[in-house]
């Protein structure tokens, strides 16, 4: 029996291509451990270290690589759970909190789904305004714009989920996406840019690539450990607090003189 679930045998997985969901289910949660765990030791390499150098490159780059592939392993599990609920969670069918389908479609469904896509929407967002530093709007590339629909379409569904059950904690979590889109959708369109709008915002989608994933692991990982602490909205603030702190503290030394001349132009918008 898997360590990830102490399965009810009396709760059949419903097969999925012949494959019992739950298998499946398990395949994906061991992907998304396999490259999350070394993703989100990576991700305070760049946060703490020298920016610009040849380090911060190189795992910048890994810690992107590993993002994208873990968010869509999240994506793949929250499929599955919606597929299934019920095979694929058996051990919380007996939950005082959890033992429902609705509560575990809501929760490891459809904001799981949620959270998948907002990263994948930061760690690329992130990724292309680096790339692109000198010309902003290289960055409308139709992957792009379609991850930012694909975001607004997953916040409205979470919250709309949350209001339909109850589910504070999913209609707090949405305004997550709703300023995500809405401050992407900013840069890339804003009239004029300033030089450094770029780097800042390089910032914030890497370093919101972490908060995401972090409050994943806090999360659902509590549900393992401590089942009652999963879905307090302090247990879930931790790693935006931390998140936003960093956010505004690199943006706060990008203000600096010094920093002012390095920044590359920007092109305007067309």
């Amino acid at each position: 029996m898997s360590i990830l679930a102490a399965a009810d045998s009396t709760i059949a997985a419903a097969p999925i291509l012949g494959i019992p969901s739950i298998d499946l289910f398990h395949a994906f949660v061991w992907g998304h451990i396999l490259f999350g765990a070394p993703g989100l030791i990576a991700f305070w390499v760049p946060v703490i270290g020298k920016k610009g150098g040849s380090w911060h490159v190189w795992v910048g780059r890994f810690f992107t690589a590993a993002m994208l592939i873990t968010a869509s392993f999240a994506v793949l599990i929250s499929l599955t759970t919606l597929y299934d609920p019920a095979g694929t969670h058996p051990h919380l069918m007996s939950h005082p909190d959890f033992g429902s389908e609705t509560v575990i479609r809501d929760i490891f469904g459809w904001l799981m789904l949620y959270l998948g896509i907002l990263t994948l929407n930061l760690a690329w967002y992130g990724w292309t305004t680096v790339r692109n530093k000198t010309d902003r709007n290289a960055n409308r590339s139709a992957l792009n714009l379609f991850l930012q629909a694909a975001l607004l379409v997953a916040a409205i569904n979470c919250a709309w989920r949350g209001l339909a059950d109850g589910q504070v904690l999913m209609i707090g979590i949405s305004t997550i996406g709703f300023a995500t889109v809405a401050t992407n959708m900013w840069f890339l369109y804003k009239p004029r840019p300033d030089p450094r709008d770029w780097l800042r915002e390089h910032l914030k989608a890497l370093v919101g690539t972490g908060i995401s994933v972090y409050t994943a692991f806090f999360a659902f990982g509590a549900v393992r450990l401590l089942p009652e602490a999963a879905l307090t909205p302090a247990l879930w603030s931790v790693p935006l607090v931390v998140g936003v702190s960093i956010i505004l503290f690199q943006w706060n030394k990008l203000r600096s003189p010094k920093r002012r001349h390095r920044a590359p132009p920007v092109q305007p918008a067309e």
